[in-house]
């Protein structure tokens, strides 16, 4: 049958993933470091995600497509979410690895000592961490502001250690998609629990509205706890939100 259907221009998409969250219905998932549309019958047409691609490599088109079939999207949701194995992609940089932090040193005695990192896995940025990335699963997520490591100096063994992090800035990302991106996290990754550190400048609590909007969204009682830093790096204070 002749019908919408969404087409995506493989020479704009960079892969972020962004478009995903955003189909309801599964019909989209990156492949080979490109979103990719997995079956015709899958898409609705109606273009959900077309806003969510800051390429702006989604657009609808009319063309010959198997009809629209919701028991299959039913089938397709109810899929337990697996993460494939990392691809190559537009951007190397971007391939998702989970390592073990190094706890040999966790806090150095004296400034000539060489402190460990606290890190788990790669990528950090909120843009490219995918949310069904398996570090993910049962963690607790530490969603940071993007000046906060820059000017909390213990950050590494007081905030990120033992934590999975997502690191975004409210006023200068692009942030298109993060609320769907954090709603997908939340909700199905079983969090232990959820920190907020941002910075105490009034545009930094962006990054706590998208969290708790999130939180909302995605009907969780998984603790959201929220932690400023003074612009000097004073330490700071943690104190439950939701």
């Amino acid at each position: 049958m002749i019908r919408e259907i969404v087409t995506i221009d493989e020479d704009l998409c960079d892969g972020c993933g962004l478009c995903i969250p955003s189909c309801h219905e599964g019909a989209l998932k990156i492949i080979d470091g490109k979103a990719r549309l997995v079956a015709d019958n899958l898409c609705d047409g109606l273009g959900d995600c077309l806003g969510h691609c800051p390429q702006g490599a989604i657009k609808v088109e009319r063309r010959e497509a198997d009809e629209f079939d919701e028991g299959a999207v039913s089938a397709n949701v109810a899929k337990p979410t697996e993460m494939a194995p990392p691809k190559p992609c537009a951007c190397p940089g971007t391939n998702f690895a989970q390592f073990a932090a190094d706890t040999a040193t966790p806090c150095a005695a004296s400034p000539s000592e060489t402190r460990s990192s606290q890190l788990t896995h790669w990528p950090v940025q909120l843009h490219l961490l995918p949310p069904d990335a398996p570090v993910l699963r049962g963690a607790k997520l530490l969603i940071t502001a993007t000046c906060v490591p820059v000017a909390y100096a213990d950050f590494q063994t007081h905030l990120l250690r033992e934590h999975a992090v997502v690191v975004a800035c409210p006023k200068l990302d692009n942030t298109a998609g993060y609320l769907e991106k954090l709603e997908t996290m939340i909700r199905d990754n079983d969090l232990q629990e959820i920190t907020v550190a941002r910075m105490e400048v009034p545009c930094c609590g962006g990054i706590l509205d998208l969290a708790l909007e999130a939180h909302r969204r995605a009907e969780s009682t998984t603790p959201l706890n929220e932690i400023v830093v003074g612009t000097r790096g004073e330490a700071p204070a943690r104190r439950r939100i939701a």
